[in-house]
């Protein structure tokens, strides 16, 4: 989480996440809300779910056109390379999705 904080970059994650995170009051991984069974979680944190929800649709969806297209499986290139060929499919994703 370190190398998070020091670039000054967010993560979005799921809810089952965990994260043993330093400081609270500025999470680098933001997660939603999880409802304990004492109670339900209110209209706000309902809301937050939904907006991280939406924040991380897209990235969802283009991870699984990935595996659709079985992308992953065919690459043969040094590692440190596929961040670079990955972010490039993840524009091409989002383009073809926004047609």
């Amino acid at each position: 989480m370190s190398h998070l904080r020091a670039t000054g970059l967010r993560a979005l994650a799921d809810l089952g996440f965990l994260d043993l995170d330093d400081d609270p009051d500025d999470p680098v991984v933001v997660t939603g809300f999880k409802a304990p069974r004492a109670r339900k979680l209110t209209t706000s944190e309902k809301e937050a779910n939904q907006a991280l929800a939406a924040a991380r649709a897209p990235v969802e969806h283009g991870l699984a056109h990935l595996k659709n297209w079985r992308i992953l499986t065919k690459l043969r290139t040094d590692p440190a390379r596929a961040t670079g060929l990955l972010r490039a499919l993840f524009v091409l994703t989002n383009l073809e999705g926004a047609r």
